[in-house]
């Protein structure tokens, strides 16, 4: 006759691990529902949850939300170069009273749109459920244009044998190397690159506003 003894130790560790592993996914469900704010994550966690996102789409309030982007500079154009500054006199050669120098030019001009000259006209909310949204963006400007003072720098300069160095001759250049610096990125249409980088970022907030037809220009 042989007798058979259960101690219960089996089954007590397999339901401690049921336990452990329930709680490690329920720990990691709350971690991800919480993080899951914005994307496909979001999405994910709102079918899991029921949770739905809503957003006030009157027109103040969406003309609100994109004059928050304040200046959106969206195009950073660069440029290296080299401008020729110089003086000459009427009546004697450059040898004599000529001061001319080159200076090697790195400038970047950026470009982009201030949202915050957005008005309530330039948005139109239409279309059943009022889902569809047409919005006119201000003009495109250019920002600023500046000179890298680091990676610019005169490397060769004469000056006349009867005339001292002109000491405005440097500041001069620079400033006519930052006008060529201006009007080649303005020829090269800065302008229009500004403006299609700035729809698309309007065009992507608005549709994560729940506008299911977007038309920015």
């Amino acid at each position: 006759m042989t007798t058979q003894y259960n101690s219960g130790r089996s089954s007590s560790g397999s339901l401690l691990l049921f336990l452990f592993a329930l709680l490690l996914g329920a720990a990691s469900l709350v971690v991800f529902l919480r993080n899951a704010t914005s994307g496909p994550m979001a999405r994910i966690a709102s079918l899991v949850i029921g949770r739905t996102s809503s957003f006030d789409t009157s027109v103040p309030a969406v003309v609100q939300k994109i004059q928050r982007l304040n200046r959106l500079e969206t195009v950073v154009y660069s440029l290296d170069t080299v401008v020729e500054g110089n003086r000459s006199s009427a009546i004697f050669p450059d040898l004599l009273a000529g001061d001319r120098l080159l200076m090697v030019v790195h400038g970047q001009s950026i470009a982009g749109i201030d949202l915050a000259k957005l008005k309530p006209e330039d948005v139109r909310i239409s279309g059943p459920n009022r889902a569809s949204i047409h919005v006119t963006l201000p003009a495109s400007e250019l920002f600023v244009t500046t000179l890298d003072n680091q990676h610019t720098r005169v490397y060769a300069r004469s000056t006349g044998l009867l005339v001292p160095v002109d000491q405005n001759l440097e500041s001069d250049t620079r400033a006519k190397a930052q006008q060529q610096l201006q009007a080649a990125a303005l020829s090269d249409g800065i302008l229009d690159a500004a403006r299609k980088n700035a729809r698309a970022t309007v065009t992507t907030l608005l549709y994560s506003l729940g506008f299911q037809t977007v038309d920015v220009n």
